[in-house]
């Protein structure tokens, strides 16, 4: 049984009330986000601050983050953490929600956090956002979970990889990127229907387990503006443990890195 709690080094997510809890691929996901849009942001602009804790930040002030079914709120945090700037989530299931809430209100960056309990299919903003995320529900034709929650989370039997992209064109900057997590193996539908939509992807970090193991998951970003995709590969584990590249992504985040 998951537990009702994970504690990172800077705040906990509780997920005892959303069916989706926080796992390995995620929280990677999370620290690669942080990292590919602080790499993003114009320093001229936007440039670094020591934050209260004594850790450089950037400051991203005329930015503005979409987090796409925001869960437990682990990559609205992960972003939040390394990264000064407006965060928006929106979720559409209620106890999720609640849950969000309870989460992302516990330290000083509540203030840059804005939340929605909406369907994303109906959203949109007044005002475009320069990047969105999302770790979508992924198992399309895939077999169905048992409870209604889990359906919401994990499957697009409620949002389709088609209308997750209708909402991101929706509201997505025209100089503005958005990246997804996607297993694998839906990972050539999902650029196909992205260059339908005109977008093009430019940077693509593929997962396995193990260097022994084949990828089972995709972090990719893409761009309405083309330009050569850069493709890198990671490994969570080498020789039974964390191996270097993931603990230099996530050594902000685990307690014990």
């Amino acid at each position: 049984m998951a537990n009702n709690y994970f504690q990172f080094k800077q705040f906990t997510i509780h997920q005892d009330r959303c069916a989706m809890k926080v796992c390995t691929d995620a929280c990677l996901f999370g620290a690669w986000l942080a990292e590919q849009i602080s790499r993003n942001i114009d320093y001229s602009v936007n440039p670094k601050i020591l934050s209260e804790d004594n850790q450089l930040k950037t400051t991203c002030d005329n930015n503005r983050i979409l987090d796409i079914g925001s869960g437990t709120g682990l990559l609205t945090m992960m972003l939040a953490q390394k990264i000064n700037c407006n965060i928006y989530g929106i979720e559409i299931e209620q106890e999720c929600f609640e849950q969000l809430k309870e989460n992302t209100s516990q330290n000083d960056w509540k203030k840059r956090i804005n939340l929605f309990r909406e369907d994303i299919r109906n959203f949109t903003s007044d005002q475009p956002y320069n990047y969105i995320i999302s770790n979508p529900p992924f198992f399309e034709n895939d077999l169905h979970s048992e409870t209604k929650g889990e359906q919401l989370a994990k499957h697009s039997k409620e949002l389709s990889l088609e209308e997750l992209l209708n909402a991101i064109d929706r509201n997505l900057s025209s100089d503005g990127s958005y990246s997804v997590l996607l297993p694998f193996h839906r990972i050539e539908y999902f650029e196909k229907k992205s260059f339908q939509k005109g977008f093009f992807p430019i940077n693509k970090m593929l997962v396995r387990q193990t260097e022994k193991h084949g990828f089972f998951r995709g972090m990719l970003t893409f761009s309405r503006n083309y330009r050569e995709c850069i493709t890198e590969e990671i490994s969570i584990r080498i020789n039974n443990e964390y191996s270097p590249e993931f603990i230099n992504l996530l050594k902000e985040y685990y307690l014990y890195l």
